[in-house]
């Protein structure tokens, strides 16, 4: 059955501790190796997209996912486009809307149920007409939105080799519990000043759309429950969770899917580790190695690899081969 036991993830002794996992890589891991090619895709809506794009001429396009407030500069996405550009894959990084280092056109930005904009993009890749193969691989909150569309129903094309996903809050309201207790705190602080300061300029930019409080939010719930969930189409914070987690939308996969996340990942509640679910599904495989962190995994070699891309490189050819 597709559970994965034991994972082959095995860190050195000082990437033991999770918060060194988690923080090390995100501050201290550099990929010079990587030259993107930038691209803006105007939307239906009026907004854009820009997405980085990492080419060798090959038939076989990867596409990479961020987490929360990062971008596709983000080291882990990086990583991911050289280890597969060197294997023959052309790789393709998605910043979501206000990510890419400009302020997007509209009100509404990007949230962790968004797919619309992933098939935006997909759709896109195939007009070229090149792309025989394209593999997703998300991180965190990219991971859920790869999880959710490969869940959803509607068209997939026959090019989609599957996903690979790390480190999925997929029950999105127990992760948000789990990320508001202490030893989050610093996290937690990071990720609401820089929410809370693309709201005040989004406030600046459309005067009248959008009411900024007196105390700005101070976590998860408080912000989805003034800004993600209203600005979006949802009813408050709860009515987001639940119709974007994707927890919900693992057990209608009809591709192959990977989703890896560390036991020792201080942002995941005990529902964002499916092990029933993959028991019994044919298309969803679960890993869980016991330390990892959040989107951590570090990896340390002389050709400076991190074991997610082999992972998500191994999974992906698998199935193209099959």
């Amino acid at each position: 059955m597709p559970l994965i036991t034991p994972s082959s993830y095995r860190p050195r002794p000082w990437f033991r501790n999770h918060h060194v996992n988690t923080i090390y890589p995100a501050f201290f891991r550099k990929v010079p190796e990587v030259a993107y090619d930038r691209e803006r895709l105007e939307l239906p809506d009026g907004d854009f997209l820009d997405i980085d794009w990492s080419c060798t001429g090959s038939d076989k396009l990867i596409i990479g996912l961020h987490g929360l407030e990062g971008s596709a500069n983000r080291p882990y996405i990086r990583g991911m486009a050289r280890y597969f550009n060197e294997r023959g894959w052309d790789a393709l990084g998605l910043n979501f809307r206000g990510c890419s280092g400009e302020p997007n056109r509209l009100v509404r930005s990007y949230h962790i149920g968004e797919t619309g904009d992933l098939r935006q993009v997909i759709e896109h890749a195939l007009s070229l007409g090149r792309y025989r193969h394209i593999g997703l691989v998300g991180f965190s909150l990219g991971g859920n939105v790869i999880l959710k569309y490969l869940g959803e129903g509607g068209f997939h094309p026959e090019e989609l080799v599957g996903g690979v996903t790390f480190s999925v809050p997929c029950d999105v309201k127990s992760a948000n519990t789990e990320i508001d207790k202490w030893h989050n705190w610093h996290y937690r602080q990071r990720f609401m000043q820089t929410l809370n300061g693309k709201m005040v300029e989004k406030a600046n930019r459309f005067p009248g759309q959008l009411e900024i409080p007196e105390r700005m939010p101070r976590d998860f719930r408080e912000f989805d429950d003034q800004f993600t969930g209203p600005i979006h189409g949802f009813r408050d914070a709860e009515d987001y969770w639940t119709s974007c987690s994707s927890i919900y939308f693992i057990p209608t996969i009809e591709h192959p899917a990977l989703l890896v996340s560390a036991q020792d990942d201080t942002f995941l509640s005990e529902s964002c580790y499916p092990f029933d679910l993959a028991r019994d599904h044919k298309y969803f495989h679960f890993e869980a190695p016991k330390r990892g962190g959040h989107v951590g995994f570090v990896t340390v070699n002389r050709d400076g690899y991190y074991w997610t891309e082999k992972r998500t490189f191994d999974f992906l050819n698998q199935h193209l081969e099959n």
